[in-house]
């Protein structure tokens, strides 16, 4: 009877994990996402916590006795974990929510790889409940199965913990954003590929620790050299990419540990983030298979410099705040930048206040402002920006030349001109936002440094383009107050 109420349980928390999927694709939506998916998982939680009570209790003596301590540790883990996750809810800003979530991904690889190995020693061990545990999978005729499920898991979920690490130590610049190029570095990853595909084959006709131990090892340096590899300027799209990792490391420990819903639940996390990274890359005119393959940017030439490559013209709170007001149509153009300031509050009130004066203002959004898809959404939804006038590159680019002013706040490779017009550039290649077509361009900077792919701006340089230098929230707050 509880199977089938928990079976019914796990059907009702995957289908409201893919209505939270379906939520998250709006803004409006986004909030029935979370809450769906947050309904979804306590859903699970209580449904599995109740089978372990069940199997618990319904043991004999002995089990039954180990099993209420491991039920007692469970629930002092998953306290001490909640804990943990509130307090880095509550702590973690915006801005740190790329690296957050680089940091949740290595965790669940690191799971996959632990799943794996208890996996295993659990049908081949020397305990009474190992050799039992066997005697029922070859009974099934499932021993190769089961080992191809732990030799799979095992390594998805190395390649996901060491690769999830590097995009933390990328994304909080504890390591450099340009990309690792080894000599032969895609023949290493060829060589990683076809030794761990050969130990594959000797652990499944001879299970052994050895031959799994030697290929988390291998994975464990492949992952780390497929996101080393790779640029910091692509690094949102690897994040997704890392996403989709994890999510076929849970469908890979729910194979492991024959519990349906982790499979399905792993399986919408892959197939969504890997979804999601094949739209970034068409939006970057980036090669999906290069991704993947961990050559995503490290083989574009590195020319770029940052070197400056003229004279700039520097511009005053006054004068922007007089440009502004005898606008007729102004495009805002946010960046990372804009996030590390906290400056979306007052550029809502900017947009507020202009808008009130009779000014089309609209922002322009490139897929990957910031370090994490959809960033700069967020951002302006929390300072309840209006949802209508924030644009996606496609649907603005072409009405910059109509444009009187464009505020470039905290963005930098996603606005730069080399990438359509330099083909040496390391960023060459990706579709940017063409602001430079508008009338008049303010950047907002703190200083003429280069963006996180480390390359010069020729914008900067441009006849039409202004630099408002210093904090980008002081700088929009002074602004407020001329107008």
């Amino acid at each position: 009877m509880l199977s089938t109420v928990v079976t019914a349980a796990y059907i009702v928390a995957a289908l409201l994990f893919i209505l939270s999927l379906a939520g998250l694709s709006k803004h409006e939506s986004a909030k029935h996402g979370n809450w769906f998916g947050m309904a979804g998982m306590v859903i699970a939680l209580v449904a599995t916590i109740a089978l372990v009570i069940d199997g618990v209790y319904s043991g004999p003596g002995d089990a039954a006795d180990a099993g209420k301590w491991g039920l007692g540790l469970l629930v002092v883990v998953m306290a001490i974990g909640g804990a943990i996750g509130v307090r880095i809810a509550n702590r973690v800003e915006m801005t740190g929510m790329p690296e957050l979530i680089a940091m949740m991904h290595s965790f669940v690889g690191l799971a996959a790889v632990l799943v794996g190995y208890n996996s295993f020693l659990s049908a081949h061990g020397d305990s009474a409940d190992a050799v039992a545990e066997h005697a029922r999978l070859e009974q099934m005729d499932m021993v190769g199965i089961h080992q191809g499920e732990v030799f799979i898991g095992v390594f998805i979920g190395a390649l996901t913990f060491t690769g999830s690490i590097v995009a933390y130590l990328k994304l909080s610049a504890k390591m450099k954003s340009a990309p690792l190029v080894l000599p032969a570095r895609h023949w290493m990853n060829l060589a990683a590929i076809l030794v761990s595909v050969g130990l594959g084959v000797w652990f499944v006709a001879s299970p052994s620790l050895l031959p799994l131990g030697i290929m988390t090892v291998i994975a464990l340096a492949f992952g780390w050299h497929l996101v080393a590899s790779i640029g910091g300027g692509d690094m949102p799209v690897v994040i997704s990419m890392l996403n989709s990792y994890s999510g076929w490391a849970a469908a890979a420990a729910g194979f492991m540990l024959a519990n349906d819903l982790l499979i399905v639940t792993g399986a919408l996390v892959g197939s969504s983030g890997a979804f999601l990274s094949y739209i970034m890359c068409q939006a970057m005119n980036r090669s999906f298979i290069s991704v993947i393959a961990g050559g995503f940017g490290s083989d574009a030439p590195t020319s770029g410099g940052d070197e400056e490559q003229g004279e700039h013209r520097e511009t005053n709170v006054a004068a922007v705040a007089d440009m502004l007001a005898n606008a007729g149509s102004v495009v805002i153009a946010p960046g990372y930048g804009m996030a590390v300031a906290q400056a979306q509050y007052p550029v809502a009130d900017l947009t507020e206040r202009l808008r009130a004066k009779g000014v089309d203002v609209r922002f322009a959004i490139h897929p990957v402002a910031g370090r994490l898809p959809g960033h700069m959404n967020v951002l302006l939804a929390e300072a309840k920006v209006p949802y209508d006038i924030v644009l996606e590159m496609d649907e603005i680019n072409e009405d910059f030349p109509e444009t009187d002013v464009v505020l470039v706040i905290g963005a930098n490779d996603t606005v730069n001109p080399a990438a359509s017009e330099d083909p040496s550039s390391p960023i060459a290649g990706m579709p940017v936002l063409e602001v430079w077509n508008a009338s008049e361009v303010v950047v907002f900077k703190r200083s003429m440094a280069t963006g996180y792919a480390g390359v010069q701006n020729p914008l900067f340089f441009r006849e039409n383009t202004q630099m408002l230098f210093g904090d980008a929230k002081d700088r929009v707050g002074e602004i407020l107050k001329e107008i």
